[in-house]
């Protein structure tokens, strides 16, 4: 009896392992896409039997047409709490093949994250038993912590500014000094608890 009884869970399991796989097979393309209110994960789902299209943010599906008899085309959609425009383009490669690829407000994936190096600067840091990923960006000053815009007082100090803010009972502050060359321009940099903390490379 006991021998039966296993055999029964083995096959539950594998309906329920095959049901999952058979569910995620139309999965064409998947991004990770950094902003200031976290790093997302776009998935898209493409049946290029059935025209089926599904885009999830986050796991969390935000887009479902079951039946499409255009097989190519765009699937435009908001991410993240800055509701960022994303387009995901769908082009016919040859024959049956096809290719994704991804547009954060108007620019591709590449493009965009190059520009966002330029306009933001990140760090990663391990607080109270977690990590912080602290972002400034800086054509507003805005301040962003784990997906929180975080509340800021800015001051003028000797050397530039100083933009302060806390995290738990951690006193932050970003300091922005003028580097005297012309190309490099401002340097930011993130004190947590009179500690420098290292810009992280996204």
């Amino acid at each position: 009896m006991a021998a039966r009884e296993e055999v029964t869970v083995y096959e539950d399991e594998l309906r329920s392992h095959y049901g999952r796989l058979e569910k995620m097979t139309d999965l064409v393309a998947m991004w990770e896409v950094a902003l200031s209110d976290g790093i997302h994960k776009i998935e898209f789902e493409h049946g290029t039997t059935s025209g089926k299209r599904v885009v999830y943010v986050d796991g969390k599906e935000i887009i479902r047409k079951d039946w499409m008899f255009k097989l190519v085309g765009k699937e435009t959609f908001a991410v993240g709490a800055s509701q960022t425009k994303a387009t995901i383009n769908i082009d016919a490669v040859s024959g049956f093949a096809y290719e994704y690829t991804l547009d954060i407000n108007g620019k591709s994936l590449k493009k965009y994250m190059e520009n966002r190096s330029k306009t933001t600067n990140t760090w990663v840091l391990h607080l109270d038993g977690e990590d912080c990923r602290v972002v400034l960006e800086k054509d507003t000053m805005d301040v962003w912590c784990n997906g929180r815009n975080m509340e800021t007082a800015g001051e003028f100090v000797d050397e530039g500014t100083e933009t302060h803010f806390s995290i738990g009972n951690h006193s932050c502050c970003i300091k922005a000094v003028s580097s005297g060359k012309r190309r490099e321009g401002i340097i930011h940099t993130l004190i947590v608890d009179d500690r420098e903390i290292p810009e992280s490379t996204e």
